[in-house]
């Protein structure tokens, strides 16, 4: 089995989960999904901060998937200064059998896609802005750019072109 990694990334509130969810759904059994929230903000309860340890366990759970999992699909802010050469890492170790999304949304966007999800309760506009980085491109050869045009459903309809052969 030769597996597919797919790297959604982007400011928050942008969709990167729903996607994600959303292709794990469709491709079924054994997809692994890997969340950076859920590994960051609930299994270690660490800050997102430079080094954290959530870093190389994103990282080693993503290698374990590698051919167990046809696809493997790892989603998050993801900050390219701080995660950039751990995912580097990981479109490596996939032999280049990587997929990379970056949402390229407004803050404008961003702020009303945040406003349709039911986390809205639990952070507004001012969190959004402290955490927004704009531009955070990965800079890889095949990184895709996600733009505010972009339906969810186009966004994964792209995606499902993209990595199914």
């Amino acid at each position: 089995m030769e597996s597919k990694l797919i790297i959604i990334r982007g400011n928050s509130g942008s969709g990167k989960s729903t996607i994600a969810k959303s292709l794990q759904k469709h491709f079924g059994h054994g997809t692994l999904l890997v969340s950076q929230d859920t590994i960051r903000r609930d299994m270690l309860k660490v800050h997102d901060r430079d080094g954290n340890l959530s870093i190389d366990l994103i990282r080693q759970i993503a290698e374990y998937g590698k051919d167990k999992c046809n696809f493997v699909i790892v989603e998050g802010i993801l900050y390219k200064k701080r995660y950039g050469d751990m995912l580097n890492h990981l479109i490596r170790f996939y032999n280049e059998r990587a997929y990379v999304y970056y949402f390229d949304l407004s803050f404008e966007e961003t702020v009303k896609r945040h406003n349709s999800r039911t986390k809205k309760i639990e952070f507004g506009e001012h969190s959004l802005r402290a955490w927004w980085i704009p531009n955070d491109y990965l800079g890889v050869d095949n990184e895709t750019i996600l733009t505010n045009e972009m339906s969810p459903n186009e966004v994964l309809q792209l995606i499902l072109s993209q990595v199914q052969d």
